[in-house]
């Protein structure tokens, strides 16, 4: 999963030991990317919901075929409806599509897990509904990422309304070569040199000693942990961004000649990476 390169850099892994939850599970695919990055051993459980019987059968075999060592298997009525700890909660690609049911499904789920991560389209309604759901779990759970503060969340403040937290996902490998996915993306509309994704991680608050490893908010020297939403747009001589940090969320300038190594890497893009600088009047003043 894209949001994985995110936490590496923040040191976070959900507990050891715990149930792996893939809600709305669609192809599995989502479950599957979780345990390959941790590994069958750090799981006990791999249990799979879906309301197709067709997508539950495909998750299912995929999964066994894939972790003949972990234990896949269909959620159960107990399992959805019990009062056991859920180690992690995969959701992903469902936050548009939730009836009152599946809404309140979805929060009792919520409270009984440790840790959260949930993968949404990066559009501006789904991202801004996946903000609503940050803010309402936040009071419970610590955000992990892609914030790198416990603030609220800025783009959710009043004139930001046409904003979205959003990153962009590198295309698999191979795929401009394969006429199959070319043709797709043509049909479907989608540009497969860009895709934007919305994630959100949070671990829940006293979950475990070490849950709270998400970035301090401030650094000694005064620069405080940023991230780029979207992408940075460059010109001549310097670069315009979207930051998020604790003190909300603002365009920023940064001249080439004050940074060309990172005005140079942000060219690439470098997804939702955390970033440690000052800015003062739109400008970024002090870089770590």
């Amino acid at each position: 999963m894209a949001s994985a390169s995110a936490l590496k850099p923040r040191h976070w892994s959900p507990a050891a030991g715990g149930v792996v939850l893939d809600w709305g599970c669609g192809s599995g695919i989502a479950g599957r990317r979780v345990v390959e990055r941790y590994g069958i051993a750090h799981f006990s459980r791999l249990l799979l919901h879906d309301h197709s019987s067709l997508a539950l059968d495909y998750a299912e075999h995929h999964g066994r075929k894939a972790f003949p060592g972990l234990p896949v298997e269909r959620a159960t009525y107990r399992d959805l409806n019990g009062d056991e700890p859920i180690g992690l909660l995969v959701v992903s690609h469902v936050v548009n599509e939730l009836t009152d049911i599946a809404r309140a499904e979805l929060v009792a789920l919520c409270s009984r897990a440790q840790a959260i991560l949930w993968v949404e389209p990066g559009t501006h309604e789904v991202s801004r509904l996946l903000g609503g759901w940050r803010e309402q779990l936040h009071p419970q759970f610590q955000v992990v990422a892609p914030c790198p503060h416990q603030s609220a969340c800025g783009i959710l403040s009043a004139g930001n309304e046409r904003h979205w937290c959003h990153f962009f996902a590198p295309p698999p490998m191979g795929v401009y070569a394969d006429s199959g996915w070319v043709k797709f993306g043509q049909r479907a509309g989608i540009d497969l040199r860009s895709l934007p994704y919305s994630f959100l991680v949070l671990d829940r608050v006293g979950a475990a000693p070490d849950a709270a490893r998400a970035a301090p908010e401030t650094a000694p020297t005064g620069a405080q942990p940023s991230v780029i939403i979207g992408e940075a747009r460059h010109y001549k001589g310097y670069a315009k961004l979207f930051n998020c940090d604790a003190s909300g969320v603002s365009e920023l300038m940064l001249q080439k000649r004050d940074a060309p190594d990172l005005f140079k890497a942000l060219k690439h893009g470098a997804g939702p990476t955390l970033h440690r600088w000052s800015h003062e009047n739109g400008r970024i003043t002090g870089i770590e």
